[in-house]
Formats: C-alpha cells, sequence, structure tokens
C-alpha cells in the first residue's frame, strides 16, 4: 500500500517530506512485524538484539558498555534488559575480569537456541522476497547508507 493511503492523507510540502514520513513509517512497521516475531520466544526486539550482539562474542563476554554501542536502538537501559534475560535463563552475568565496575554478559546455551529458532523469521526473507529483488535490496541498502552521510 502507498504511503498516502496509509497515513491517509495527500498533503506532502515536498517529496523529501514524503520521503522522511515514508522511512519513519516503514521502520515501525518493520520494528512491529519483528517484535511480534520476537515474541514467539517471549522476547522482546531490544532483548533479541543483545542476545544477536552476545552471539557475535561467543564464547568471550561482552560489558554493558559494548552491549550499548552495538545496539540497534541505543537504549539507556542495557542493564534492564539484560536483568530480563538473566531471569529468563538466556544470559548470564559475571564479575568483568578488566574493569571491575563492568559486568561480564555472556549468552547461555539456551539463548542460544532461542536465537537458533528465530534466526529464520527474523531475516524477514518471506516480506523481502515477495516484494523487493535483490537488485532492488542492493539500490535500496545504497540510498540508506547515502542518506546517513556514507559516500563511497
Amino acid at each position: 500500500m502507498k504511503i498516502e493511503d496509509e497515513i491517509q492523507t495527500r498533503k506532502f510540502y515536498n517529496e523529501r517530506h514524503k520521503a522522511t514520513l515514508n522511512i519513519v513509517f516503514t521502520s515501525n512497521w518493520i520494528a512491529g512485524m519483528l517484535e511480534k516475531r520476537a515474541s514467539t520466544h517471549k522476547i522482546t526486539l531490544q532483548q533479541y538484539n543483545i542476545l544477536r550482539i552476545l552471539r557475535g562474542q561467543y564464547p568471550a563476554p561482552a560489558t554493558n558498555r559494548l552491549l550499548k554501542e552495538r545496539m540497534l536502538d541505543r537504549t539507556p537501559d542495557v542493564s534492564r534488559i539484560v536483568d530480563r534475560l538473566v531471569s529468563k535463563g538466556l544470559v548470564s552475568k559475571g564479575r568483568c575480569t578488566k574493569d571491575r565496575r563492568a559486568v561480564d554478559v555472556t549468552i547461555t546455551p539456551k539463548g542460544l537456541e532461542t536465537l537458533a529458532d528465530l534466526d529464520e523469521p527474523m531475516l524477514m526473507m518471506d516480506v523481502l522476497q515477495e516484494n523487493i529483488t535483490d537488485a532492488e535490496c542492493q539500490v535500496l541498502n545504497s540510498l540508506l547508507d547515502k542518506l546517513r552521510g556514507y559516500r563511497n
């Protein structure tokens, strides 16, 4: 559906205004879909993001600071999110050997299993393959990088 129909307006200042609204709307649409998929394992999208980062570090631990730096959605509440993952048995916390003020966070086998179950659905290949080609994905990626200031 076109953005005009989705938000029920035809009034845009210009194409840049329309593009901005389209990006925000589409980002929220994707986040909602991913949130729903993550919830099948009783985790939030932010918790999934932390598990994904920890799997990338595995078997090495990560600090809350590293998690915060690498998160897609930079939230200040990393410790609260980690505590919830600990209570679910998906991560463990321990004393950081390099910095006594920090805590080491490591993904558990249960956390790795949860991510393995979510790998395919979170890629959203079903939506992407149905709606855009690989070539269009390349153009989209290039345009989004360019929007954020990357110049090749």
